[in-house]
């Protein structure tokens, strides 16, 4: 039996890719950007060809690193940001850019399917127990149907990122039921919903909806081109894969009914695993299938660590250029007092809104408070605490778990954020050692696929680990107090939501 796997994790803007051995101990890793495209105002699209090659340099340069012989590796599992739509030939040859989640071309469209019946969104989310976003694969499908006609009509396949991937790396296309579900699709069946490709005028497109398997098995090997690209051997299994949110619960030993997953990434969220669906509250956040027959329901702030990625990028790009960019980020941030002199920020920096706490497509972020005196130490401290404010609204709404609560992303990697959260929202967090908790669920689903553990419940307790605790601080709780409160003031403003 083999003793290691390889783990990709494609996000919306990096591609990551991890070496684990069969105890979930990290040997390598590897990244590479992948810049977002936003050609028209609600766009969000990837290269495909630039995708590809990332993932072929990252999955080369991680073997290269881990020293394992190309012999003694097991399998490759795959995970990626979910649902978008990316287009390809019966050769896995991609048709255009890679449409991702936050895209929102299809607003109009579901505009429309709003004013034949305004109850059709509370509809869908009865089959998916979720919120569906404009970025969602069978809207973003219709608005293709509509726009697109020709590259549908040579296209075989429809799918996500990381199904993309997979179809690259064998040859053979294929989807998973935590991706299907969230099609949106039906999470008690786990799988697509006919009824709802029906209700987007979908039913000539069917067909370019591949079929759907379980995250944990096994669906072909390596091409022989391909692994000769990557250092291994031709055949290696590949398996199934599951979508970035399933894939790092499992990396993060979160697989366990009751067991409450936070996650600060790209996107903000926070939920809890379950073993049979829970669509309460009604029309509010998300619901995912996971692998093991388990659902995790979630609250989530569409954009979190993208919030920092952006203040970078737009306040202060010179600071990218530094090899401590974050490290010193933090040292400036933890600087100034909290409430940042005064300053508020609302994170709802994502082009599709937000779900949580309210559903609201327009929802866009903004600094408010702003005087003269203010720099950029106090324009950073505010988006570290918007962020965290959010975490405190996505805890309310979900309810008060009971239980420690796992913290994880690369947010997670910043212990003056990590406090930040557990000060506003009064809940201890723990953060597990590791970085690449997507990366190691992909790695944990191929182990099972090829018979490493039982099961992939298994495989997800055996994760559990040392790390970091943080405790809410008293003090620090009611010195944020009159800043939660400010935030609030504005969130209900901007929201139109009333007390």
């Amino acid at each position: 039996m083999k003793d290691y796997f390889i783990g990709i994790d494609a996000g919306s803007s990096l591609l990551k890719c991890a070496v684990f051995d069969r105890t979930g101990r990290q040997l390598s890793e590897a990244s590479e950007r992948t810049p977002i495209d936003r050609p028209k105002p609600g766009f969000s699209e990837l290269d495909p060809a630039r995708s590809w090659q990332a993932a072929k340099t990252v999955v080369a340069e991680a073997v290269r690193a881990s020293g394992i012989a190309p012999d003694d590796f097991g399998g490759i599992g795959l995970s990626a940001a979910m649902v978008g739509a990316w287009v390809v030939d019966a050769h896995g040859e991609a048709l255009r850019p890679g449409i991702i989640w936050e895209d929102s071309r299809s607003q109009p469209i579901i505009d429309e399917m709003m004013v034949k019946d305004p109850d059709v969104m509370s509809r869908i989310f009865d089959s998916s127990g979720s919120v569906m976003q404009q970025g969602c694969t069978l809207p973003v499908l219709a608005w293709l149907a509509r726009n697109e006609t020709d590259v549908l009509k040579r296209a075989a396949h429809v799918f996500g990122y990381k199904d993309f991937l997979r179809m690259k790396l064998t040859g053979l296309a294929a989807t998973d039921r935590v991706e299907a579900s969230v099609s949106p699709g039906d999470a008690r069946l786990r799988t697509h919903s006919d009824a709802t490709i029906a209700l987007f005028g979908l039913d000539d497109w069917r067909h370019l909806l591949p079929e759907v398997r379980d995250s944990e098995t096994v669906h072909g090997g390596l091409l022989a081109d391909v692994a000769a690209e990557l250092g291994l051997p031709a055949g290696l299994p590949v398996a199934i894969g599951a979508g970035d949110v399933a894939a790092t619960v499992i990396g993060a030993g979160g697989l366990v009914p009751g067991s409450v997953t936070a996650v600060l990434g790209t996107t903000g969220m926070v939920g809890r695993c379950l073993d049979e669906p829970l669509l309460e509250p009604r029309d509010m956040g998300l619901l995912f299938t996971l692998p093991g027959h388990c659902w995790y329901r979630s609250m989530v702030n569409v954009a979190g660590t993208l919030n920092l990625d952006w203040a970078i990028d737009s306040l202060a790009p010179d600071l990218r250029a530094r090899s401590d960019c974050y490290p010193f980020i933090n040292e400036m941030v933890a600087a100034v007092e909290k409430g940042a002199e005064g300053v508020t920020y609302l994170p709802y920096l994502s082009e599709s809104g937000i779900i949580a706490p309210v559903v609201d497509p327009a929802a866009r972020a903004g600094f408010s408070g702003l005087t003269p005196r203010h720099g950029r130490p106090a324009l950073f401290r505010a988006v570290f605490e918007g962020v965290a404010f959010a975490f405190a609204d996505l805890f309310e709404v979900l309810g008060s778990p009971e239980g420690r609560i796992v913290l994880t992303g690369g947010g997670a990697q910043s212990p003056l954020w990590c406090q930040m959260i557990a000060d506003v929202t009064e809940r201890a967090l723990f953060v597990p050692d590791g970085t690449q908790f997507g990366a190691r669920g992909a790695a944990l689903l191929a182990a099972t696929a090829t018979g490493v553990f039982p099961d992939i419940r298994a495989a997800s307790t055996a994760m559990a680990g040392d790390g970091r605790q943080y405790q809410p601080d008293a003090d620090s709780t009611a010195a944020y107090a009159p800043a939660l409160q400010r935030y609030r003031r504005q969130r209900d403003a901007a929201l139109h939501k009333t007390n």
